[in-house]
């Protein structure tokens, strides 16, 4: 056996040892539930040390809360149901999944993708899902609930595996969270927070800081991860997977998904129509100065249309799908649309139940404090050691990748490491702006390995569509190839950026001269 063969029965055997092992962990339900427990009573466990920590920046002292206190129970009744309801993804997946459902329910999405697969070429389908995912964070969270499932779909209509397709779809939007072409929330939310941080050092250089610091970088990033992740799915994850024996069917989808008839054509050319009326007068409440969904000052990025993308993509779906099941005949009343949006409704069970432990998990963890002591214990170890340059950024992206398995926010993580970590590195000649894109590098690449991160419950129910017995292991298992290959690779691309001294963006350099 050659030297590549035996590199990849052992990485084969790596991730079937991944597999098993995380197929052990009970179901995700029940694994929500247990891991809300055992923060319960590891808060109550540390409370009685006393230990505390002071933030970063100043501030009280935070110790641990006792959930399991008086108070600590008082809370947990009292909260129980705004943990449910206020769980992230819940709300924006439901009303997202109405105008999806119409628009699949009715066949649109379906006529659409065989288009698609008819119009391009196969091999770059791949590349396609990857890159749009990466773009897909212009619409925040909007990503994950389009595109996995899209993938999915896709793939198994050109007859490769769905969950290949799913996994490079998520692969784009979750790890390449913070590569784009263009600026996006996340630029504008983690920018003012590493401003903030470099002024306690050196107030003048922030003052001649930009939100736009990682621009450049960015931009380089999105075709890097796009073809990263192309080569892991296509030559690790897709031959992992095998050849799909399931029977999942999509039932809007004809049998012979090669061919669009005469009627296809004509629900499509109006849903087209109703698509672009909808669009323009969507634009109409962004574009123009003093328009509604205008932020403060006339900002876009900022601004209520960004805050309610959830409504603006249920629109989009729900019009065009309605008109395209009006034309070709699958809705011809009231009573169709609400038997179709029902349907969808039903099939996304498993995630609400999901949404209940697992936003009683996020919201306990959050209430006990336990993240803040996580993120700044690892800060201080970063700190006491003597590290400097490539070893250093490089450390500092493990850590943060690791922390990133137990705190999902980004902007929460970095309001804590960035008062620690933009001042230290600016200390050693290594400027802000390379901090917060090694920052960047390290959460997004190991999003998509984290059962704690809001929306890995959802693609595990997007999955099972297809596998009903897939369970986090086999997830994580078929996720980790692209996780530690951006890791690395981005991880890489920074430093030879780094070495090179490019800018990171408009006069953002990567060295720090003050």
């Amino acid at each position: 056996m050659n030297d590549r063969g035996m590199q990849n029965n052992l990485l084969q055997r790596m991730l079937n040892g991944v597999e098993r092992t995380g197929n052990r962990l009970p179901h995700p339900v029940t694994l929500f539930a247990l891991l809300a427990g055992l923060v319960a009573v590891v808060s109550a466990l540390l409370s009685l040390t006393g230990i505390s920590v002071e933030p970063p920046g100043g501030g009280e002292a935070v110790t641990v809360n006792n959930l399991l206190s008086g108070e600590g129970i008082r809370y947990i009744f009292g909260s129980l149901v705004d943990n449910f309801i206020g769980f992230a993804p819940l709300g924006v997946v439901l009303a997202t999944m109405i105008g999806i459902g119409m628009a699949e329910r009715t066949g649109l999405i379906s006529v659409l993708l065989r288009s698609f697969i008819l119009s391009i070429p196969k091999s770059l389908i791949t590349f396609g899902l990857v890159f749009a995912g990466i773009l897909s964070s212009l619409a925040s969270d909007a990503g994950y609930v389009v595109l996995p499932p899209l993938g999915a779909m896709i793939f198994a209509a050109l007859g490769r595996h769905p969950i290949a397709g799913l996994a490079a779809a998520f692969a784009g939007v979750s790890a390449g969270y913070s590569a784009n072409l263009l600026l996006s929330a996340v630029d504008v939310v983690l920018g003012q927070l590493t401003i903030e941080a470099a002024a306690t050092i050196d107030p003048a250089y922030a003052e001649s800081m930009n939100l736009a610091m990682n621009y450049f970088f960015i931009i380089a990033s999105t075709f890097f991860l796009a073809l990263v992740g192309t080569l892991v799915s296509q030559f690790v994850v897709e031959p992992r997977l095998g050849r799909y024996q399931g029977g999942y069917e999509d039932e809007s989808r004809d049998d012979e998904t090669t061919t669009i008839t005469a009627q296809d054509r004509r629900g499509m050319k109006w849903a087209g129509v109703a698509f672009l009326v909808t669009v323009a007068l969507m634009a109409l409440l962004v574009v123009p100065p003093g328009a509604p969904l205008r932020g403060e000052g006339g900002a876009i990025v900022q601004s209520p249309f960004m805050e309610s993308l959830a409504v603006v993509l249920l629109i989009i779906f729900f019009v065009p799908g309605l008109v395209y099941g009006v034309v070709t005949g699958a809705v011809k009343n009231d009573s169709d649309v609400a038997h179709k949006l029902s349907d969808t409704m039903a099939g996304m069970g498993m995630f609400i139940m999901l949404a209940f432990t697992a936003g009683q998990f996020v919201a306990w963890f959050a209430e006990s404090n336990l993240g803040i002591f996580m993120a700044v214990y690892g800060a201080e170890f970063l700190q006491a050691i003597s590290l400097g340059g490539v070893p250093l950024l490089i450390l500092f992206v493990v850590i943060v990748g690791f922390i990133n398995l137990f705190i999902g926010s980004a902007s929460a993580k970095w309001a804590i490491l960035a008062p620690v970590f933009v001042p230290i590195m600016m200390q050693l000649g290594y400027s802000p702006e390379l901090t917060q894109m090694a920052y960047r590098v390290a959460d997004s690449s190991t999003n998509i390995i984290t059962p704690l991160m809001p929306y890995f419950a959802l693609i595990i129910a997007y999955a099972q569509q297809y596998d009903k017995n897939l369970r986090i292991g086999s997830l994580i298992s078929i996720m980790l190839p692209f996780s530690l290959a951006f890791l690395l690779f981005w991880t890489l691309l920074l430093i030879v950026w780094m070495l090179l001294g490019l800018p990171l963006g408009p006069g953002a350099s990567t060295y720090y001269g003050g």
